[in-house]
């Protein structure tokens, strides 16, 4: 099992980078937007990982951060998504927009990237629905949070982000807008009123 690679970025290509570790070369499969955020040739880097052994290939799937990679082995564990539909999925939507619209249950989100369907957007929200940190998307924990209100925080949410939707704003939209607000108590109409003010910048 290789946890990361780091070493010397020497090349990227379109769907990978190549990293120099002791004079040998690793091809690392990873994300274009966290390619993106990559630093320059010849700088260090380096990348939490994932190995793929089939029959016929071996190969690194990397990732900047360990949350990234703890992500993408849950997107592999859904049937009918291997590495590169969760290579294709985090390629769409960053960790936290997938949590969004899996939150959301944004279908369309999640089966705009390429090679996934419908159906399979479906199952992702259904089985990942539980496993991701959505009530951590929603409104970040905090000792204030936990003790004054366990419980009621995430209904209210819940319900001000249908009524975005309910009003035309996309899922995965509203449930970032909700997020944003901050509030952990209050009504309903309070959060989406604020909410609404996020929507308008």
């Amino acid at each position: 099992m290789i946890s990361y690679i780091k070493g010397e970025l020497v090349d990227r290509e379109a769907d990978k980078v190549i990293v120099d570790v002791q004079g040998v070369g690793y091809g690392i499969f990873m994300p274009p937007n966290s390619m993106n955020m990559l630093p320059g040739i010849g700088d260090e880097v380096k990348l939490h990982t994932y190995l793929n052994v089939r029959e016929d290939a071996m190969q690194l799937f990397g990732f900047l951060t360990r949350d990234d990679l703890s992500v993408f082995r849950l997107l592999i564990g859904v049937s009918g998504i291997g590495p590169k539909g969760g290579l294709s999925i985090l390629s769409q939507l960053t960790t936290d927009e997938l949590r969004f619209a899996v939150l959301a249950g944004d279908v369309k989100a999640i089966s705009a990237a390429p090679g996934i369907g419908k159906k399979t957007a479906e199952k992702l929200i259904i089985e990942l629905k539980d496993k991701l940190d959505i009530e951590e998307m929603i409104h970040p924990a905090s000792d204030d949070a936990i003790s004054s209100n366990p419980s009621g925080n995430g209904e209210i949410q819940s319900e001000a982000i249908q009524a975005l939707v309910a009003l035309g704003y996309g899922s995965t939209e509203s449930a970032k807008a909700v997020r944003a607000t901050g509030i952990q108590e209050g009504t309903v109409e309070e959060v989406l009123k604020e909410a609404l003010k996020h929507m308008m910048f």
